[in-house]
Formats: structure tokens, C-alpha cells, sequence
């Protein structure tokens, strides 16, 4: 059990910048990293109800800090099962919608053990979404919109991302994730 929210943070900050950054898996994750316009939250005890409620004080918190363009909530301790945390996304994209920012805001989801429907487990691919920890990642639809305007081919990021990994490969994804603890 992890019980150093610093070092979580760091630790995920690591993985944003040499795998999500320098693997090019988010072309607009750069600018979020150096005007320091993410925002963390280190969730230790979440259970289901209790990540839900972190996750709408952060959506509130972003809602009126405009100067954080981000944000994560990490749960270092809890949802390492992969199904129970895909059922976190499916109550987090119900709550977003009930609260009626499913226009406003975007969750990405990312977890150690993702695995793309339809993919083995064992594909590098998977890695474009393999952070290391359970995280959701609370994205402002209008900036994401911006920016994907001034990005040629948007709907390419995607296939070039998994076109990286598997020719990077298995054992390189997994020493470069490895490597941020």
C-alpha cells in the first residue's frame, strides 16, 4: 500500500513525460506538462463511491480554477483488477452525464493492466494506454477540441500511437513504463 502522495505523483509525472510525452501517445500533453496546468489528486482509500465523489470535487475544483487545463485522479491502492476499474469509468461517464458536463469534460482512461477489446494482453499497443496506476484523466473538451483543430489528422493519433508501440515492442513498453518508479 502506497501512502506517499508525493511520490505517486512523481512517479506518474515520470510516466507522462518519458511515455506519454517522448512516445508522442499525446501531442498536446507537452504544453500541459510545462505550463504546469495539471492538477493531481492522489485518491489512497477510493472505493467506487468514494472515487465518483473525487472525481466530481475535481471536475468542481477544475470548474473554477480555469489555470489547470487537467486533471488526474490516481488511485495508487485500489481498482488493480482491470474489470473493476472499467466499472469506475462506466459510473464516472454516468456521473459526468448526470451532472451534465458530458460536453464540457472528457475522461481517458488509463490502468497497468489495459487491455483494448479485441486485443491480446500481450500486444504492445495496449501500452499506449498502460499507465502505472488506475487513473482517470479529466480532459476540458473545448481546449481538446482546439487543439485537435490545429493538428493535421487528428483521427490518425490513434493508429500512429499503436503503430509506435508494436514496433517498439513488448519488452520496450514495458521496461519504459517499469522505469518510471
Amino acid at each position: 500500500m502506497l501512502n506517499n502522495p508525493d511520490k505517486v505523483i512523481e512517479q506518474t509525472n515520470n510516466w507522462i513525460k518519458s511515455v506519454v510525452i517522448d512516445c508522442n501517445f499525446c501531442p498536446f500533453a507537452a504544453k500541459a506538462v510545462m505550463q504546469k496546468s495539471i492538477r493531481y489528486n492522489v485518491n489512497e482509500k477510493a472505493g467506487l463511491e468514494d472515487a465518483l465523489m473525487t472525481l466530481q470535487e475535481e471536475i468542481l475544483f477544475l470548474e473554477a480554477n480555469k489555470e489547470f487545463e487537467t486533471g488526474f485522479v490516481i488511485f495508487p491502492n485500489n481498482f488493480s483488477d482491470f474489470e473493476d476499474y472499467l466499472d469506475l469509468v462506466f459510473a464516472s461517464e454516468q456521473l459526468m452525464e448526470g451532472l451534465g458536463l458530458s460536453g464540457e469534460y472528457q475522461l481517458a482512461s488509463f490502468h497497468p493492466e489495459y487491455v483494448f477489446e479485441g486485443v491480446s494482453p500481450d500486444d504492445a499497443a495496449n501500452y499506449t494506454n498502460r499507465s502505472i496506476y488506475p487513473m482517470l484523466h479529466i480532459l476540458r473538451e473545448e481546449s481538446l477540441e482546439k487543439a485537435l483543430s490545429l493538428y493535421p489528422n487528428p483521427e490518425l493519433i490513434p493508429e500512429h500511437n499503436i503503430a509506435f508501440a508494436q514496433k517498439k515492442g513488448l519488452a520496450y513498453m514495458q521496461a519504459l513504463r517499469a522505469a518510471c518508479f
